[in-house]
């Protein structure tokens, strides 16, 4: 595990350090990226969650602080899916069965995808895990979270709310 976690944070350095990556600020348009569902099912693109509030968080199985947004996540999902709230996880692990595992002891009640590649955290410049974009009904970045801590949920859930309500 401490390779991988090596490996990804060079990456994260040479994508944020060398390379012409993006650092997706609030008010910028989402990148479309094209994902594979981690089901084995066709891939998607973000762009056609449009006109909902996406909630776009990149995570990894040897992420703690991912783990503790899980339940965050699933609740917020669970309660305001209705409202027009898609969230999408985006894993990061380059061996799917790692992420599998995972989400055997940490279940998802969202969208989960993958990109191994690292091209979508490349767009969206992530440079934390897990890190976290909402996205309102227009396609545009609207705030950035890096890490997750439980004592920031309520903040988090009310920023949601609040573009759940814009019409």
């Amino acid at each position: 595990m401490n390779n991988q976690i090596q490996k990804l944070l060079a990456a994260l350095l040479l994508v944020h350090g060398v390379s012409q990556a993006a650092d997706i600020k609030p008010g910028a348009a989402a990148p479309n990226c094209k994902l594979a569902l981690l089901d084995g099912s066709a891939a998607k693109d973000l762009a056609q969650f449009k006109g909902k509030v996406v909630y776009v968080d990149f995570w990894a199985s040897w992420c703690g602080p991912c783990a503790q947004s899980f339940p965050f996540m699933n609740k917020l999902q669970g309660d305001l899916k209705p409202k027009g709230l898609e969230i999408v996880g985006v894993n990061l692990d380059e061996e799917p069965g790692e992420a599998n595992a995972f989400l055997a002891k940490t279940p998802a009640r969202f969208t989960v995808m993958a990109d191994a590649s690292g091209q979508c955290p490349q767009e969206f410049g992530v440079k934390a895990m897990p890190s976290s974009y909402l996205i309102d009904r227009k396609g545009v970045v609207r705030q950035v979270h890096l890490g997750f801590k439980p004592s920031e949920a309520s903040q988090l859930r009310e920023q949601v709310q609040s573009l759940l309500d814009e019409k």
